[in-house]
This record gives C-alpha cells, structure tokens and sequence, in this order.
C-alpha cells in the first residue's frame, strides 16, 4: 500500500536481485544497499508512453490520471530530449536541478522529521534507483521518478477526496495555487494529443472532479479576477534624487492616458520571452534604471506579475510607436529553448491575453496579438537589430485555441488556391518540423536545438523547389544574402497567422510576395499549409515608383504646430512596395499620432500630450513583421461583399454604459453583408431592432449581460461559421 511507500520508504517488490539485472546507466550512482522505494521495471519497458503512464501509477500507487495531468500542464507529455526547460527543469514533469525544501515526513521514516534540502532529479533517483542523469534524459524514467515523487509528496493518506489528498503533491510541481487549479481543471475535461515522437497519450475526462475556486487576483492587478495575479509595480523614479521634478532623467516607464481620451489607443499586445529566469526578470522591472512592460509569467505554473497600469506606457518594444499603442507579456524563457514553453504558461498568458483584448478591444488576430518579432525597426538599418522572441519554437496556433481565437477559426486548409487569392498561413505544429540550428549560440540559456521539434513557420524559397535558396530579407540581412537555418534568422519564415497575396500558381508551390519580392512556398496535396480567405490589399499608386515602407506612422509636421513639441521626421525603411507587387492589409484603420512624454512629473509645456495627424497610414502583412505604407501612396482593394468565412471571432465594441451604442464588428467582414444578421439579447430576451448590428444602451439594462448574435444566411457559409462572440456586462 501507498502508505508503507510513505512512510517506510520501502515497496515490497523491489529488490536487490532488480538492480543487478537492470543496465548500469539506470542505476543511481549514490545509491546504497538499501532497495529503491519504487521499481520501474516495467515503467521503463513499457511498449507505449500511455501504457508507462499506467504501469507508474501501480508501481507508487499514485493515480494515472493525476501524473498525466501534471505532466501536460508541465510539457504536454513532450520529453524535449533531455534539454533543461525555461525554469531549470528537466523531462516530461519539469523536474528540477535546483535544491529545495522537502515537506516534513515526506518519504521519510515516521520519527524523522527534518527537514533538508535536495533536488526533484537527485530525490527521484534515491526513490528508483535510476541515475539522476538518465531520469533527465529518458521519458520513462522521468515519469517513473516524477511518480515515487508525488506518492512521497502526498501529504494526507487518509483524506477522503483526491482534491484533499493529492493538492499537496501536485504545488511541489507548480507553488502557484492556479497550478493546483489548471491540473484538476485538466483532470475534470481530459486531454488527448500525438506528441512529436508520435506517441498518442489520451486522459479521460473525469467530470467528478472538484474544482477548487481559483485565487483571486491582486486588486491592483488588470487581470481576471480568478486568475491569481500579483502586483508588483514597476520602477518609476527619478535616476538621480538631486535632480528637479521636471527632469528627463528617469525610468523605467512614461505615464499616459491610453485607457482614456487623452492618450493614445491600446492596439496591440506584444508577445516577448525573458531571455532569463523569472526571478531577475522581476528585478530588472522593478530596476526604474532599466525597463519596464506590462506582465511576467513564470514559466513552471503560470503565475503572473503586473507590473503597469495599462494607462501608462511600458519600454518594451524597441518601438516608440508600438509602446504607445502595445500591452507587453514577457514569458520566462528562451527563445531557443525547443518548445519549452509550458502548458501552464501557455494557459495563464491565453486567458490573460482573452481578457486585455476584449477589455481594451484589441483584435484576436496575428496582427495585433504579435511576437517581438514582428515589430518593425524604426529606421532605416534598424531592422537587422530588432528581436527575435519568443522565436521559431512559440505554438501560435495552440496559443490562438486557448486564446478562443483559432486560426482560421474553420475554415479548411486547401490547394485549391489561384492567382489573385490571398490565403492565410496554418503550419501546423508537431508535425511541422524545420531544421533549426545554432539555438544556444543565438539565444545563450537556451541550450541546443533539439532535432524533430515542431515549429511554427513555412519556409519561402526563392524558387519553385526546396533545392532552391531561402528568401531574402533585405532588413534583416542588408547584404542580400539568403535566408538559413540560424535560430534567429527570420527572413524565409512565414508563421501561422500570416496573410499573403497569391501572384503564381505552379503545381504545390505558391509564388507569394514577401519583403519586396516574389517567393515561393509549399502547399502540398498530402498537407497543404495555407487556407483561403480575405483582406484589402494594396498595390502601388505609381506605375514607375516603389511606395516606402515605415516602421511607424507619425503625424505630419502641421499636427506638431499647435504644440510646443518638435516635429519628429522619421525615415522609410530599407524595405518598399515595388511596382506590380500586392500585400495584404492588416489594419486599414492605423492610429495617426505621436506621443510626447519627456519629464518625470509631466511639467514641461506639451507633456504627456498625444499629438494626433490627418496623414493616413494602412498597416500591411510584409515580410516577417507588421509595418506601414502611407495612403496615398498606394491604391486600396476591398474585397467588400464577398462570401468569405469569417477568420477571426466577432466583437462587440462600445462603452458599457447606458446612452452608449455598442457594434458588432470584426476585421474580416463589413457589417453591409447581407449574408450576416444580428440578433441582441439583453438579460436572455431579444431586443427591439434585433436584426441592427448596433445597439443602444438603455436605463433597464443595467446590470444585464448583452449578448449579440451573429448568424448566417447562406447555407454554405453557415456551416463554416463559428458565430459565438464575447459577451459584454452593461452598468450604469
């Protein structure tokens, strides 16, 4: 029984004689005469990972289901060929290297309770038997060491619950308590998933679960309120106390209005990793000498840290304009580390991401839920320096499902594309595998690139042929040489998300434009990567001239004139919309503005004012990033009318208050096609002009959950139409 594992250390069937006949390199180099508390014989013969799942739980007695739990909110049932995780971590349970406490009595002898310091990995092996070494590299020994772990963990044998049993074992894996939360969450609604050694792990739901109400978050926080955010407040201070309160020289933030009328509007949300461990992360923003954005999430449970108000503007972009207009999340990790991101980070940040963009109405689409990758340099030569996070290995596809936002929503992916089509790139993720190299050299902490590990990117080519060169990016490399294999080399990466205008067709391959010239990229029949649907485009204005490219989209220099703040000039890139070549529009309706914030205190004439321009800008899909192109510099294509399927979901937009008009709205239709109807409920009942795509907030409403309803005439589109929307609570 468990509880002779607990509290003797010793399981009857393990013996000396099972050492002896087990290879060396399994068994522990401190281990001693004394038998191992669990004999993973079987764990480590296992024909299939499901079955090792079953044949732990018996050798610890542990429940199965509970070690697949932890492991997928750890990895994902993804072992990552021994390479340490973004935490220190090691294996399919995230098993650290690092000395901590162990619980009194955990594993111990009834009279002993001391308390001493020992690693996950070291502490596994005394209870198997296993080398420390091989419980980091081998899966099954990994789950076999993490399973002795959880039955030594357990902390009451005799609790009449799992919830109560096993709450305790499960926080040594994850501190946070929404850890404890995520992996009964997962018990309760079960998973299923290949993992990219094409092992198919299945967890039964088990609806019998209770769910502990999660932690509230701080107060202070802007986050859900379960979500268990922490506020720890950035540093904002003058650098140098002598100096006068109007000083420039401070850090490590401005103060702005974003979530008001006076300042510039939220847009975007800026995803970045660490390129370290949460806890200097944490020291550097809270540093007012270095910079500051908006959340950090660690890396082994998903806990979160605000750092900003969303009012104020975080230094986190390399982007002036980007800052002003951006939310940044940074995830403890590398941006070389293969797939390492956890579950539990990836859960945390969605459900945070879910909820800033429909409280600040930023689209749930690629072109405005970004990478620091793909924001542009800001002038020309700058390019070649941006970042590159959080890199090839970020699941962006997943990340959109639990975000509630899937790519493509479903639409089907097809070869069926033509010349004139712009199509959307959907690569898949294990099964999409890229050569990487040189992850350690590019991203130092990352350790090496693993062979087989899913990406989340297409590879463009410069011809019809994967024989043929990668495609340039004259930004990125300004000597014209190609694209390769180096972890941080962007130019021939296209990611899952990304919208591309179709101009050849020649058998699988795709002649597509990209950074400035015609590029080629597989579709093949057996797995094509893209799917059809619809943007505005554009195309040069000239017939002679290439349009220039910015990196941001500052006002004209009469905006400036009412103010005292200088004119800021800022310089095309090295990139252009050459004659003859169409992109695809990301945003037709750019913010036209500039943000002024030079003193500590906001006293210099002008401070802290948003100098707003009449020059219009379209934000385009180009290259790896998202830039700008001056209006009248090109010729503006709508779709309009067409019969296409919605690729993002709908939203309702407006002030949530009575005598305020909410819309129904969403980037990838207008609201004139007829083939779309809405219908309002307020408090559960339908609405007067139920068939209206706006709304106008009464007194009765308050307090009342509004909902709008889109669904879809035509029978075709219908099928393919995912019509749930966000819904909106209206006070008074």
């Amino acid at each position: 029984m468990r509880s002779s594992l607990v509290r003797t250390g010793v399981v009857g069937g393990a013996s000396a004689l099972l050492l002896t006949a087990m290879p060396a390199s399994l068994v522990s180099a401190t281990t001693t005469s004394d038998q191992p508390a669990v004999d993973c014989s079987a764990v480590l013969t296992a024909p299939t990972l499901d079955a090792a799942f079953d044949a732990a739980a018996r050798a610890a007695d542990v429940p199965a289901d509970l070690l697949k739990a932890v492991s997928y909110m750890q990895s994902r049932w993804e072992g990552h060929d021994g390479q340490v995780s973004n935490d220190g971590g090691y294996g399919m349970f995230n098993l650290k290297s690092t000395t901590t406490a162990v619980p009194d009595g955990a594993g111990k002898g009834d009279g002993d309770s001391a308390r001493s310091t020992v690693s996950q990995l070291d502490r596994a092996a005394d209870l198997t038997g296993i080398a420390a070494s091989t419980v980091r590299a081998d899966d099954r020994a990994n789950l076999c060491g993490a399973a002795a772990l959880t039955a030594a963990y357990a902390p009451d044998l005799d609790a009449t619950t799992p919830a109560a049993r096993w709450t305790g074992a499960i926080a040594q894996f994850g501190s946070a308590d929404t850890f404890t939360t995520q992996v009964l969450s997962t018990l309760r609604k079960g998973q299923s998933r290949l993992t990219s050694d094409g092992e198919a792990v299945t967890l039964e739901a088990d609806p019998s679960v209770t769910v502990p109400s999660a932690t509230a978050s701080d107060p202070q926080a802007d986050c859900p309120p379960d979500l268990g955010c922490e506020w720890i407040p950035a540093g904002y201070a003058k650098l140098d106390p002598a100096d006068p309160d109007s000083t420039g020289n401070y850090g490590n933030h401005d103060k702005a209005d974003r979530t008001g009328p006076g300042g510039p509007k939220l847009k975007y949300i800026v995803i970045h990793d660490t390129e370290t461990a949460y806890d200097p992360t944490i020291g550097l923003v809270t540093d007012p000498g270095y910079l500051a954005w908006n959340y950090t999430i660690r890396s082994s449970d998903g806990h979160i840290a605000n750092h900003l108000d969303p009012k104020d503007v975080g230094w986190h972009a390399g982007n002036w304009y980007v800052n002003a207009h951006s939310i940044g999340i940074e995830h403890e990790g590398w941006a070389g580390s293969a797939g390492w991101f956890t579950e539990a980070m990836y859960e945390q940040s969605a459900k945070l991401v879910r909820h800033l963009a429909d409280e600040h109405d930023i689209p749930l689409d690629r072109a405005h839920i970004i990478g620091h990758d793909q924001v542009p340099g800001v002038a020309y030569g700058s390019t070649k320096s941006v970042h590159w996070d959080p890199g090839p290995y970020w699941d962006w596809e997943h990340y959109f499902d639990l975000i509630g936002a899937p790519i493509g929503q479903s639409a089907k992916n097809t070869t069926k594309v033509k010349a004139g089509d712009v199509v959307e790139v959907r690569s898949g993720y294990a099964d999409n595998v890229n050569t990487i190299t040189g992850c350690q050299q590019a991203s130092p902490g990352s350790g090496d690139c693993v062979a087989g590990q899913g990406t989340n990117f297409v590879l463009a080519y410069q011809a019809p042929s994967t024989d043929a060169p990668f495609a340039k990016d004259p930004g990125w490399k300004p000597t014209g040489a190609a694209g390769t294999t180096y972890a941080s080399d962007i130019s021939a990466r296209i990611q899952s998300g990304h919208k591309l205008v179709v101009a050849q067709v020649q058998g699988e391959w795709l002649g597509v434009w990209w950074a400035g010239s015609l590029v080629w990229i597989q579709n093949p029949a057996a797995k094509p990567v893209v799917f059809r649907t619809t943007a505005k485009t554009v195309t040069t204005t000239s017939t002679t001239t290439a349009a220039p490219i910015f990196g941001r989209a500052y006002p004209e220099a009469a905006a400036y004139a009412p103010f005292a703040i200088p004119f800021q000039a800022h310089s095309a890139l090295e990139y252009t919309l050459g004659v003859g070549q169409t992109y695809a529009v990301s945003d037709a309706d750019v913010e036209t503005d500039y943000y002024y914030a030079k003193s500590y205190d906001g006293s210099i004439p002008d401070d802290r004012t948003d100098v707003k321009g009449q020059l219009r800008y379209y934000q385009l899909w180009y290259a790896h990033k998202q830039v700008f192109v001056k209006a009248d510099d090109v010729t503006l294509a709508d779709p309009g009318k067409q019969n296409v399927v919605p690729t993002s979901l709908p939203r309702i937009t407006g002030e949530a208050k009575v005598g305020s008009t909410l819309t129904v709205s969403n980037g990838s239709w207008s609201r004139e096609v007829t083939d779309f109807r809405y219908t309002w409920l307020v408090g559960g009942r339908k609405v007067a002009d139920a068939a209206s795509y706006t709304y106008t907030l009464k007194p009765s409403d308050a307090g009342k959950r509004v909902v709008a309803v889109v669904t879809v005439d035509d029978p075709a589109l219908r099928a393919m139409f995912a019509p749930s929307l966000p819904t909106r609570k209206v006070v008074e």
